[in-house]
């Protein structure tokens, strides 16, 4: 792959090709790419999804808005710090065709922004909730209509192929979506592979996919713009990832690591002298004991061992990624960097805390339970409905519930699998507490 490539400026749809050098550097076109999707109602939405603690009614908890907002601050540092050392190496990207260190910043912090868009309701537990409607609920009557593909892509809905959907599809007056640079789509796309086949190799590219069959041929087509290295046979679409998608993984890796675990000392769920024992170890080159002797809270404490834990790991990743930079480049780096740093141990015992005294906590199981039976009654209710109106045997009741989508989603869709996702699109876009609020609705239960 080559750099050049890599940092195309190119929208969907168009008709000339966009050159650094002459980009307006007080608008440069990565940044055009943060201000769109920060503007974003699906965006907006991330303010009442869940990061740790669906549903919360502390102030304190980091929701999916604020979780995205640190990982682009995290993924920008990334960026620059990359970006000095690569236009150093390579001269030519400055002196022929005028990019510069902030580039890569800039397209880091807008991928990092939207890492999370695509997410459902209720977290990860959410995307589990969709897809188990369809492999174990009654969604299992569509199976026989829909392709492999298309059904994998159901049974394993995937917010990552949720998200590059958000950020591209195309609607009547809204052609390509957001319009995002393919560079950035590049760095959004942590894994360029369809549903099928499922985690076929240990490459972390393999881990999850990156795109529904809808998107197929525009991923397709920023894939080759891009010169992404292909890595499937046959009919089988997949690719070796963008250099920069390393950096939007490592900055969600760093921030879900240190500030999940800062979330849950702050709520009481692990004790105090656990940040000292675990995050020491991360900082201790840097940190000023003396300073620290001199903050009296529990939160003062804790927020200037993150500060520097982030620091430490930030610079990890960004010697890794140096180190290996020719590997990544020639598609044959098949590591997460957090994993192959000199932190990885630390952050895997920082992780296994968090897993056990915090996303394992009564309080998250409790509330999951709540969000798998709203999310499978909201599919339930409007998968029914849009296919009842198709196949012209709607009741009254249908109509009713067909009224409560938004009217964007007011189109009709004259293949099954586009009816199933785009319901699924639907109930992911929804927040936390609309979700509640439907369902609600649905039930009758208007006390709550």
């Amino acid at each position: 792959m080559q750099w050049e490539q890599l940092l195309s400026l190119k929208r969907q749809g168009d008709t000339s090709k966009r050159l650094r050098r002459e980009q307006d550097d007080t608008r440069l076109g990565f940044e055009v790419d943060y201000d769109r999707i920060i503007f974003s109602s699906a965006f907006r939405s991330l303010q009442d999804k869940t990061q740790v603690i669906p549903l919360s009614k502390t102030d304190f908890v980091h929701t999916r808005l604020t979780h995205s907002l640190e990982v682009s601050v995290v993924g920008r540092s990334l960026g620059r710090l990359v970006g000095k050392k690569i236009i150093e190496k390579h001269p030519y990207l400055q002196d022929t065709h005028g990019y510069q260190m902030n580039d890569f910043g800039a397209i880091v912090a807008a991928a990092a922004l939207a890492h999370d868009i695509g997410n459902p309701p209720f977290g990860h537990s959410g995307e589990k909730a969709i897809g188990e409607y369809f492999k174990t609920g009654k969604g299992q009557q569509y199976k026989s209509d829909l392709t492999d593909k298309e059904w994998q892509d159901l049974i394993d809905f995937e917010g990552n192929a949720n998200g590059f959907n958000l950020l591209s599809a195309s609607r009547p007056g809204i052609e390509g979506g957001l319009r995002i640079s393919y560079a950035t789509l590049g760095a959004f796309m942590k894994y360029p592979k369809e549903s099928l086949p499922k985690k076929p190799t240990a490459n972390i590219a393999d881990k999850k996919y990156g795109f529904f069959q809808t998107d197929k041929d525009f991923f397709q087509d920023v894939a080759k713009e891009l010169g992404l290295i292909p890595n499937k046979t046959g009919n089988d679409i997949g690719f070796e990832r963008h250099p920069l998608a390393y950096l939007v993984e490592a900055a969600d890796d760093i921030c879900y690591t240190i500030i999940d675990f800062e979330d849950g000392i702050n709520l009481g769920l692990i004790p105090e002298e656990f940040a000292l024992e675990y995050l020491i170890k991360l900082v201790k080159g840097s940190i000023d004991v003396a300073k620290y002797n001199t903050l009296v809270t529990k939160e003062d404490r804790i927020s200037y061992l993150r500060a520097l834990a982030i620091s430490s790991l930030i610079n990890d990743a960004v010697n890794v990624f140096i180190e290996n930079e020719e590997k990544i480049l020639k598609g044959e780096y098949p590591y997460a960097l957090t994993d192959q740093g000199k932190y990885t141990a630390q952050m895997k015992d920082i992780i296994d805390l968090s897993i056990k005294n915090i996303y394992q906590s009564r309080e998250v199981v409790e509330k999951e339970i709540i969000g798998y039976r709203i999310i499978n009654t909201l599919l339930d209710t409007f998968c029914t409905a849009y296919n009842n109106k198709f196949d012209g045997t709607e009741s009254n009741y249908d109509k009713l519930v067909l009224k409560m989508l938004p009217e964007r989603f007011i189109t009709d869709k004259m293949n099954l699998y586009d009816r199933l996702l785009h319901i699924c699109h639907f109930v992911s876009t929804l927040t936390d507490g609309k979700a509640l609020l439907l369902y609600n609705t649905i039930t009758g239960n208007t006390k709550a």
